[in-house]
């Protein structure tokens, strides 16, 4: 018996010890699998770090963006020997010595007008004197030292609003009521006009000054739709005063008794000898006349320039810039309102002549090129 329970303990002893065997084999197996499979983990985490770092456009636009603001001059001295490439489109903001600058978008735009500016062909285009008609156009709030220059359809009432609140007349845009938005009486906005000449050279010099364009034919239409169309109430002189005058002038059926139509209005806009109607209508042309004779972009030196079709991106940027958005923002947008409406404007200048299209194209002109908008060669040829 005793042979027998020897026997039986070592049986018993040898299993266990296979056992053991066999799960300290297993756990070798285990641990040898995890190293395995950790070596190829970090081999694919170098892989892919090599192929960002050495093929990925985007990484390599990021890395020519850190190099560029290591030489980039100050902003508005953009020298045409560091104009950045026209594939490379950073859209970070940029360190300026202490603070943050734009980014090379805005830049570009500035630049853009200072080239124009200095194109002789485009001179009577594009130059206009800072006269008491422009100082009109711009919008003061010595609160927050900004000059805004009104261009209207494009968004201009919603940035009076804005300025309104700044300047403490208001205290959200929400409580201003609309009849006082462009009531200057009582909105709390002065004109730059209203200030004494050196006041306004010193606020010229020193404040934060902006604008807002849009294709310049679309903005045509909106002033047309607004003005002629819809017609506000409280604006019957559009109806009753200046497009009769249109009609008088332009007309070329003079037994057609249809209110005016856009192709007037395109050959009023397109006479070289419109000046003598527009001193008739006074400061109503305000809402059709270029850019350059409201703003004078080449005479005075704007901060930034902000565009119809990215007031989404550039109405924040523009607050942020001059230190207010902490303080107000603009009102929502809807969506797709800014948006360029290529359909709308062939529809509009569809049945007017070629010939009217250029006329107009050629008052035009310099507000295309000084904003960078395409010329519309599907209306022209």
């Amino acid at each position: 018996m005793r042979g027998v329970h020897h026997q039986g303990s070592a049986q018993g002893f040898a299993g266990r010890v296979v056992e053991w065997l066999a799960f300290d084999n297993m756990q070798h197996q285990w641990l040898l699998l995890a190293a395995c499979f950790w070596v190829i983990f970090m081999f694919m985490v170098a892989s892919k770090f090599i192929t960002l770092t050495f093929k990925d456009p985007d990484v390599y636009s990021a890395k020519h963006e850190l190099l560029l603001l290591t030489t980039m001059p100050e902003a508005g001295k953009l020298p045409e020997e560091t104009r950045v490439p026209e594939e490379l489109k950073p859209t970070g903001r940029m360190l300026s010595g202490s603070r943050l600058a734009q980014p090379l978008v805005y830049m570009e735009r500035l630049e853009l007008v200072r080239n124009v500016c200095r194109d002789e062909a485009l001179k009577n285009l594009s130059h206009t004197a800072i006269s008491k008609f422009v100082l009109d156009r711009i919008f003061v709030c010595d609160k927050h030292k900004i000059l805004f220059c009104q261009t209207p359809k494009v968004g201009n009432t919603q940035w009076k609003k804005v300025l309104i609140v700044l300047n403490g007349a208001f205290s959200s845009i929400e409580e201003i009521p609309e009849n006082v938005v462009h009531d200057h009486e009582k909105n709390g906005l002065p004109r730059l006009s209203s200030f004494s000449d050196a006041e306004i050279q010193k606020r010229l010099k020193t404040y934060f000054k902006f604008f807002i364009v849009r294709d310049p034919f679309e903005r045509l239409i909106s002033a047309f739709k607004d003005k002629f169309v819809h017609n506000p109430r409280f604006e019957p002189w559009y109806k009753l005063e200046i497009a009769p005058g249109i009609i008088r002038k332009y007309r070329r059926n003079r037994t057609e008794t249809r209110g005016i139509q856009f192709e007037d209005f395109v050959r009023y806009l397109g006479d070289p000898n419109h000046r003598w109607l527009d001193l008739q209508f006074g400061d109503h042309v305000i809402h059709w006349l270029p850019y350059a004779e409201l703003c004078a972009p080449c005479e005075i030196t704007y901060s930034i320039i902000g565009h119809h079709e990215t007031l989404e991106e550039d109405a924040p940027h523009i607050l942020r810039e001059a230190g207010v958005d902490h303080l107000v923002t603009y009102p929502t947008i809807p969506p797709g309102i800014t948006a360029y409406n290529r359909t709308k404007v062939e529809r509009y200048f569809l049945g007017i002549s070629k010939r009217d299209i250029r006329r107009l194209y050629a008052r035009f002109q310099g507000d295309f090129k000084l904003f960078g908008y395409q010329k519309p060669e599907f209306l022209l040829n």
